[in-house]
């Protein structure tokens, strides 16, 4: 997955929000060692540093272009360039924060449990992630691969399995780690504006995928041309220039025993 910071940031306040609403749910006081994975531009890291100024609080990501968005770090700040799919604490940690990161891992159940053994006793693990795959900003993806001469190549790109489980998978995944868990989803109606806004959101995380694995600048564009067709049917544009986007985002916030 290759980045592009200012495709991403396009839809800012709305990517943000959920991010900051995980973020009110985790109710430690004074922690001492914090992580966000997949920290991207370290919005959230830096507000964590601020939250927290006694906190060593370590931004990770694995895009170079995304950590070079995120500028130099505070004093209480530092940030950490590598794959979350190999990523282990230096040291037990209070806080394992982590916004529309772990979507993009496999084996949920290694991956959960492992973060959980990276906690001190009573530390917190916060997570957001996507649940939107079965809507039509992602199948249309699919649909748009398997209906064009690229079919061969981007198909094997398409996740045969779904990225995020039904939230009782997770739960009864974590109970037995947990003493606490807070387990909830909201679907965001973002109200976006623009030309082909949901094709241009898709295009700083999922499609971007598929984009760049096109080689030819004109089979790119055709690929990009139907797939913002079929999404512009599915979500039309209103009479205010508008388009409603529901987006369904899945909350986990356990706390170790």
């Amino acid at each position: 997955m290759s980045w592009n910071p200012s495709q991403y940031l396009k839809f800012e306040q709305p990517r943000l929000r959920p991010a900051l609403e995980l973020l009110a749910r985790v109710s430690l006081e004074a922690p001492r060692t914090v992580y966000d994975l997949g920290c991207g531009a370290g919005q959230l890291s830096r507000l964590m540093a601020e939250r927290w100024p006694m906190a060593q609080v370590i931004g990770v990501d694995a895009s170079a272009a995304m950590l070079e968005q995120a500028g130099d770090p505070l004093p209480n700040l530092r940030w950490q360039h590598q794959d979350l799919a190999g990523w282990k604490a230096d040291a037990p940690a209070d806080l394992i924060y982590s916004n529309a990161a772990l979507h993009w891992l496999h084996d949920h159940t290694a991956l959960f449990t492992h973060l959980m053994q990276q906690l001190v006793s009573g530390g917190v693990l916060a997570v957001q992630m996507p649940r939107n795959f079965a809507a039509p900003s992602h199948t249309s993806i699919a649909d748009a691969v398997r209906s064009g001469p690229w079919g061969a190549r981007l198909e094997p790109l398409l996740r045969e399995k779904k990225p995020v489980e039904d939230p009782a998978w997770y739960y009864d995944l974590l109970a037995p780690l947990a003493r606490d868990i807070d387990l909830w989803e909201t679907e965001y109606h973002q109200v976006l504006t623009g030309p082909d806004p949901v094709k241009e959101w898709t295009k700083g995380t999922w499609l971007s995928t598929f984009l760049n694995a096109l080689d030819d600048p004109a089979e790119r564009e055709a690929f990009e041309r139907d797939y913002a067709a079929r999404v512009a049917l599915a979500y039309p544009m209103r009479a205010d220039g508008t388009t409603v986007f529901p987006f369904r985002r899945l909350f986990i916030v356990a706390r170790r025993l």
